[in-house]
């Protein structure tokens, strides 16, 4: 009757992070974290495990002397956000 939820997506700042790059495509660390207000160091570990996952891709370069980590969704991300949206809607009018 329900759908399972990705774990992956489940976690509150990773869900953070994929919802604010469906929104723009790819968005740099920096903005990512004062969306989120998460620290740098968890941040980091979520954007590591959503990169593994496939879901985003991650790009580090610099702008001047200053480091730049910039994260873009994936055509996976988008596919699993879209699926984990479908298995909530599930869980708010099952059938």
């Amino acid at each position: 009757m329900f759908k399972d939820l990705d774990p992956l997506l489940h976690s509150q700042l990773r869900l953070a992070v994929i919802s604010i790059l469906i929104g723009s495509e790819e968005a740099d660390f920096v903005f990512i974290r004062e969306k989120t207000n998460a620290t740098a160091g968890n941040l980091s570990v979520q954007i590591e495990k959503l990169r593994e996952a496939g879901y985003i891709s991650v790009e580090k370069s610099f702008r001047g002397k200053m480091p730049r980590t910039t994260c873009r969704i994936t055509p996976a991300g988008i596919s699993a956000f879209e699926k984990y949206v479908a298995a909530l809607n599930s869980y708010l009018r099952p059938k």
